[in-house]
């Protein structure tokens, strides 16, 4: 039987995102979703999901919002006012400036933080949208060290190992002329037997602190409509496939 894991991050990003993800949940196809802890919308964002039964992950943020680690620890990460370096900045780097030891601290204390906002430890552990070979390092560092399902970065396409499967990673929302229904179609196509194909969403609604704060905006109403659109989900009913969310990994 071909699988198929359909994913969300950015429980947290903000209060909109919150609603499109609980939708896209309660409503929709998603049964894996990774939480960013460090929010000032985390916990509504957690009281909204927090009695469905979702495979839970750690969505590590370096790159949004405040740390939770003292800003004076982690000078490679902050900027003058104790905020995360953005997003631009990392992809305007000319060098990895994120320090391992600094990272490792702080994706230790959003590890502690998901477990006492959830009391129980994450099904997989993974990062958001920096490219850093320092940051991905800590993540399987401190994966490791607590015996998680580390769900890596595939480069080039190519099958990542998570858990015991062999999983193919599909992400499209950043192209032009993004349709996630086009997405999702091709993702079955291709689907076989060996290899779980797994689509990356960011289902949300819009409101000021995501518009200000990030570049991916309209793609995430498109995939909520898409996510919970009762035609698409009696499509996939039609095809010869399994959902399946990361605790079957």
């Amino acid at each position: 039987m071909k699988k198929i894991l359909l994913r969300a991050d950015d429980l947290g990003y903000s209060e909109a995102v919150n609603y499109g993800i609980e939708k896209s949940v309660k409503e929709g196809l998603i049964s894996s979703l990774g939480v960013m802890v460090n929010m000032p919308a985390t916990q509504h964002g957690v009281d909204l999901i927090k009695d469905c039964p979702l495979a839970l992950g750690v969505h590590t943020n370096i790159c949004a919002g405040k740390p939770l680690t003292t800003p004076e620890l982690i000078p490679s990460l902050v900027d003058e006012n104790g905020n995360f370096k953005s997003s631009k900045q990392f992809r305007a780097a000319k060098e990895d400036f994120v320090v391992f030891e600094e990272v490792v601290l702080e994706i230790e204390a959003q590890y502690q933080k998901f477990l006492a906002l959830f009391g129980r430890q994450p099904d997989y552990f993974e990062g958001h949208a920096v490219a850093s070979s320092n940051f991905f390092k800590g993540l399987e560092t401190v994966a490791e060290k607590h015996g998680l399902k580390y769900s890596g970065f595939s480069t080039g396409g190519a099958p990542l190992t998570i858990g015991n499967s062999l999983v193919q990673f599909n992400m499209e929302s950043m192209a032009p002329h993004y349709e996630p229904f086009d997405m999702l179609k091709r993702m079955v196509a291709k689907a076989d037997d060996h290899v779980v194909q797994l689509a990356v969403f960011h289902p949300g609604y819009l409101d000021d602190d995501i518009l200000t704060h990030s570049s991916l905006t309209i793609p995430r109403t498109q995939e909520v409509a898409m996510l919970t659109n009762p035609d698409v989900k009696q499509w996939l009913r039609n095809q010869d496939v399994e959902l399946i969310d990361y605790r079957d990994l």
